[in-house]
Order: structure tokens, then sequence, then C-alpha cells
């Protein structure tokens, strides 16, 4: 017996200091449906994904052991469920009937509740293809509340100003940016840690960039992909600026882990699977929360 009391001991001592670590991962899984190919809701010449690709992709979710994963481009809890397993994790969706949709997929074990979306960043709720909605959690790690949002944003103006001048898709992104600021500058007032993750579309790296200014002026946010480049399906030229960004502010800041952001690369390296996997590599960062 007095060898086992040592080694309990031992266990006990280290499941906290594991408990106070939370994994934080945003991943867009491109256009992941269960639909067949020639559905109406999907574009023509979409590349319908195959058993290996769904276990390629279950793979890569196993290795990735996110305790919070904000998705998008997913069709709601089922297909998630393919490569996600339901009994790890709780998923919340986007209330809407979008096959585009943003989510989170949240550890079981973690307390979590979801808020009502957030409508306003689908800008064209009527279109065949509409933007898409934020998905809007809250959950208590270690009992303090941390409000996450997951979002998609409009492409097609991914640097320079943004205004209306340059274009439609530039002054739909000029509102979902508004539109994030009143968020952030809602959970300034609430005095709540926060995050925002997911595919921005945007990339955000200039000093003066318009929508980091827009979020920056509610309150100060940090961005765990500032000063990296992206290698996700780089190529001899190297990596890429990203566009999917992990945002953190209210305090969050101050709880990730220096030197934590990680980019899960692909194994495969021929590009005509990037379409069967997806064009965005998960992203994550680790945050103490204690």
């Amino acid at each position: 017996m007095s060898r086992v009391v040592p080694f309990l001991l031992l266990v006990l001592l280290v499941l906290p200091a594991q408990a106070a670590e939370l994994k934080l991962a945003t991943w867009n899984i491109a256009w992941l449906t269960l639909r067949p190919a020639g559905d109406p809701t999907l574009p023509r010449d979409l590349v319908a994904r195959d058993a290996a690709d769904w276990r390629r992709l279950a793979e890569y979710a196993r290795r990735l052991e996110a305790d919070i994963l904000a998705v998008q481009e997913v069709d709601g809890p089922e297909a998630l469920a393919r490569i996600l397993p339901e009994r790890d994790y709780a998923f919340f969706f986007a209330r809407e009937a979008d096959v585009q949709r943003t989510g989170f997929a949240i550890r079981r074990g973690l307390r979590a509740v979801q808020n009502p979306d957030l409508e306003g960043l689908d800008t064209a709720p009527h279109a065949r293809f509409s933007l898409r909605r934020g998905t809007d959690v809250t959950v208590f790690p270690e009992g303090a509340p941390l409000r996450l949002l997951s979002v998609h944003l409009k492409a097609g103006c991914r640097e320079g100003p943004i205004a209306s001048s340059r274009g439609q898709d530039c002054e739909v992104l000029a509102r979902q940016s508004r539109i994030l600021a009143d968020w952030v500058g809602e959970r300034r007032r609430e005095g709540i840690a926060f995050a925002i993750l997911g595919d921005f579309n945007r990339r955000m790296d200039h000093p003066r960039d318009d929508m980091t200014a827009a979020l920056s002026a509610e309150a100060p946010v940090l961005r765990a992909t500032a000063g990296a480049s992206n290698p996700c399906w780089s190529d001899a030229r190297g990596g890429r600026p990203f566009i999917s960004h992990i945002l953190l502010g209210g305090g969050a800041e101050r709880l990730v882990l220096p030197g934590s952001l990680r980019v899960m690369v692909y194994a495969e390296r021929d590009p005509a699977l990037r379409e069967r996997i997806s064009d965005h590599c998960p992203i994550s960062v680790r945050m103490r929360l204690r």
C-alpha cells in the first residue's frame, strides 16, 4: 500500500493542472455536408467526399484534440458528427437552414449555453447562397464565463480599405465589421472575456487595417495570428497571410499561452485533394485558466 498512495496523490495533483488549460481552435471545413452530389443547394462543381475523405477528416479532428472548436461551412450537427464523436462533444449551430453554417463543438464536461445568433452578419438572408449568421455561445471553464462567437464573413475584400467605393463585397464587409464592433462593445460593457473565431476572409496584417481598427475602437483585442504566416497548403514560396483568425479580448487575451498558436498542416500535398479535405487548416491556441 505504501507504493500505491504516493501514486494516487500524484494523480490528484496532476489532474487539476490539466483541467486549468483549454485548447481553443477554429476550422473552416469547406462544404462539410451529407447531401449528395447534384443537390440543388450545392454548387454544381462541388466535389463530393468519399469514405476515405471522411476518414481523413475524422483523423485530423481526433489529432486536433480541441476543447472548443469553432467551425464554419458545416451543414449541421449530423455532418459534424461524422468526424467528431457526439459522446465527446456537444454541438451548437446557428439556427438557420443554410448548408454553410457556423457553429461550435464543445467538449462534454464544459458547461455551455447558446445565445441568440448574431443574425445581422447575414446581410442577404433570402439569397440562394446567403451569408452566414454568427453562432454565439457562453462557456464556463473553471466557473468564469467566456463568450465565444464563430463567424464566416463576406469574401472578396481581403485587404485594403473596406469602403463601398471598392465594390459590393467591401460594402458588405464594412457592414459586418460594424456589427462585430457593436458585439465587442456589448461584451466590454458586460465586463466579460470574449473571443471571436473563424473565417474572416480578411488579411489583417496591415497596421491600419480597417476591420482591426473598428473592433479595437470598442475594446482592445489580441489577434492570435498576428506576426505569423499560414503554412496551410503552402508551396515553395512559403506561407501566406491568414484569413482565419482568433481574436481575444475582455481579459481573455491575458490567458493565452505565449507561443501557443498552432496550425495543423495536412500530410497530403496533392493539390487535387485540397477540395476533398479543406482549403483551410485548423488553427488553435491554448489558454491558461488560472
